[in-house]
């Protein structure tokens, strides 16, 4: 598969004028947007800019799109739930996003199914890989300079392997079965969960504890329980979703943390 990977600093999605000009030079099949505006606190102080981008930018690329006759891929994510459910999300449920992040990630799937009917939205949750900033990251790196870590036990979704994530996206793509899509690795966790699983695995010999959301001080509000249902996705692919323990130990094999 022949792709062109682009950046901020190479392509802008916030310039429309510059992204059309990008894609009207080249025979492209189809435009996959990663981009986002993912700080989730520090949203609730720039909600312009949060909007222009999980928003404004992800419909005009869905109309660029549509103008050369391409596919579209966007990303979503769980925020966009306010977690009184207490089971798994559907596609089908009704979003209540509690936060400037969450509200602007909802707008911009409406507006990207509105603009291109070929058109694909995923949400997720939790992404982990070797190459982002996330919190599997974050937990070893705390636990390299700390004998002693406080971590919320309140918030539960699933953490996402971005390996799988891009593997299932590819899949989805062949399908031409357009809309909207959950994916998160199986199972569930909290956050505490999570870091136990990634302490333990590394052989981190300091003490973990238990701790809520409300005791730290955060601009946006979380929700408790934001679990995504994959059977949609895994049910048109015909293929089994990794769990999220055995991924983390991918991703720490890939780190040379767990051999």
């Amino acid at each position: 598969m022949e792709y062109i990977a682009t950046d901020i600093q190479e392509l802008d999605i916030t310039d429309i004028a510059k992204v059309r000009e990008f894609v009207q030079r080249r025979k492209i099949s189809c435009v996959i947007n990663c981009a986002a505006y993912n700080n989730v606190d520090k949203a609730e102080d720039e909600p312009e800019l949060c909007k222009k981008i999980n928003t404004e930018a992800p419909r005009d690329l869905a109309i660029i799109a549509k103008e050369i006759g391409a596919e579209y891929m966007t990303y979503s994510t769980d925020f966009v739930f306010d977690g009184k459910k207490k089971s798994p999300y559907i596609e089908e449920d009704i979003p209540n996003p509690l936060s400037v992040y969450g509200r602007t990630k909802y707008e911009g799937e409406q507006e990207v199914l509105k603009a291109n009917s070929n058109s694909f939205v995923i949400r997720t949750s939790w992404v982990f890989g070797i190459a982002n900033n996330n919190f599997n990251k974050q937990v070893i790196a705390w636990s390299q300079s700390k004998n002693e870590l406080f971590i919320v036990d309140d918030q539960i979704s699933s953490p996402t392997y971005s390996r799988d994530l891009a593997y299932f996206t590819w899949k989805l793509l062949q399908t031409k079965k357009y809309g909207l899509y959950h994916f998160s690795n199986a199972g569930e966790a909290s956050k505490y969960d999570q870091a136990k699983y990634v302490l333990d695995r590394i052989g981190w010999k300091g003490n973990l504890k238990r701790a809520k959301t409300n005791d730290f001080i955060l601009k946006a509000k979380r929700a408790e329980y934001t679990k995504l249902d994959s059977s949609k996705l895994e049910k048109l692919i015909g293929e089994k979703i990794p769990s999220w323990k055995l991924e983390i130990d991918s991703f720490l094999k890939e780190m040379d943390l767990l051999k």
